[in-house]
């Protein structure tokens, strides 16, 4: 643990203004502080989307405590086995066998067979290149009743190729086999959150008489494989998209990326482009503009030039989100943030020109351990991180963007905000506990 001698810390390379940001990383990678802020989904959390399903993890005591305490948390470690790796496995060679033996243990001990299996494998898996292709030959042998999904837990990846977010919400659909097209049916996929009720997507699709299905939806694992049946396939979320893109060429199933934002041209061009693909009239954008807007006002004049502050685990787009608060007059101070993904790249340049003094900070940076409880007296957050640096009590607690959508998002999240200016939490009771939105025993 690094602790302070004495004197000022030095805040270098904590914060940089918009003027001086550079695209996409504007913080130098290193060694990494972890904000005890854990509302965001882990891949426990996410794989538990799939009805009927029983989680494996292969790997080492110290990699799966993490894990086990996650789906003690959401009550469902009956849905959770373990295989431990020992030193002497890497050293003899024999991990494709523990492996494979072990899995088949925990399978034989349960109370009956799951339809459906994740199997996660390790970064060691890879450093001493097992032979996974072999490993799930043989599980498929052995039990030919069983699906088993192949995932990783490989946190050596988190900095280059695919990442661990990724790679699970692939994983997710590789047991949707192909099967007759049905034009009246969309699947929305890679989003922890089903969409809310009222959102703009589900309203739209409802009115003209489509079925939607999403994961978070699925009440079994048979609604889950009807998931396959969809003659379209939609993803927001920006993980999502790997997956998504996998699964429509395997389906020959074409796919609609409609990003999240908070642009009210790009939210109705992307509304345009569902209705043209769908073949049905479009939506009356501009009344939902002028809702939107009244909602905005309305926010702007409760709280007034309150100083607000954004975190990335609130929503995947805190540069669109930050733009247009800013465009209404809102006293956007800060967005913590440790990289710019790809869909935020004009949001950022257009926040470089036009707001260069808005303040990027990191929330992994080593020195960020000394630099919490920064503003608490009125000061309003935007998700967990956001409350963690600054110590306010005023905060929206919300992650991965819970579902919103649209311009009825954007409405929803003005009320979110008045709601957190006008009634305190305390950020010690609230950010601590893992995965939002899950079951959880804490």
């Amino acid at each position: 643990m690094l602790i302070r001698s004495g004197g000022q810390l030095d805040t270098e390379g904590v914060w940089v203004n918009m003027g001086n940001a550079s695209y996409p990383c504007p913080f130098s990678s290193a060694l990494e502080f972890n904000a005890p802020a854990h509302g965001v989904w882990n891949i426990v959390h996410t794989g538990m989307l799939i009805p009927d399903s029983h989680q494996i993890y292969v790997c080492a005591p110290n990699c799966m405590r993490g894990v086990v305490l996650t789906a003690a948390e959401m009550n469902a470690l009956d849905r959770f086995s373990q295989v431990i790796i020992e030193e002497k496995d890497v050293i003899t060679g024999s991990i494709e066998k523990l492996t494979i033996d072990g899995v088949c243990d925990c399978l034989k001990k349960l109370p009956e067979l799951p339809k459906v299996v994740l199997v996660f494998t390790v970064c060691v898996h890879h450093f001493i290149g097992c032979d996974l292709d072999w490993i799930y030959k043989n599980l498929n042998e052995r039990f030919p009743e069983v699906t088993f999904i192949r995932c990783f837990m490989d946190p050596i990846m988190k900095k280059s190729g695919i990442t661990p977010d990724q790679n699970i919400r692939r994983s997710l659909y590789e047991p949707l086999r192909e099967m007759p097209a049905d034009p009246k049916c969309i699947s929305f996929l890679g989003s922890d959150f089903a969409l809310d009720e009222d959102s703009d997507l589900k309203v739209l699709l409802s009115k003209n008489g489509f079925t939607l299905k999403e994961l978070p939806a699925c009440q079994s694992y048979e609604d889950y494989l009807e998931m396959a049946k969809a003659g379209l396939f939609i993803y927001s979320y920006p993980s999502a998209g790997y997956g998504a893109e996998i699964l429509s060429k395997r389906l020959s199933r074409p796919l609609l990326h409609l990003p999240l934002t908070f642009d009210f041209e790009e939210i109705a061009a992307n509304e345009m482009l569902l209705c043209k693909t769908l073949g049905v009239p479009f939506g009356d954008f501009e009344s939902r503009k002028e809702c939107c807007e009244a909602a905005l006002y309305e926010l702007k004049d409760l709280i007034g030039d309150t100083p607000i502050y954004i975190d990335y685990t609130l929503h995947p787009r805190p540069l669109s989100l930050s733009k247009l608060l800013l465009s209404y007059g809102f006293n956007v101070k800060c967005v913590y943030l440790d990289a710019v993904s790809g869909e935020e790249e004009k949001d950022f340049y257009y926040l470089k020109e036009h707001w260069p003094e808005l303040m990027l900070a990191s929330t992994t940076d080593p020195k960020c351990r000394l630099l919490h409880g920064l503003c608490p007296e009125g000061t309003l957050a935007l998700g967990q991180k956001a409350a963690f640096f600054t110590g306010s009590r005023h905060f929206v607690n919300l992650v991965e963007g819970a579902g919103w959508y649209g311009f009825n998002g954007i409405i929803k999240l003005a009320e979110a905000m008045k709601d957190a200016y006008l009634n305190e939490k305390e950020p010690e009771e609230y950010i601590p506990i893992k995965g939002l939105g899950c079951e959880c025993c804490l």
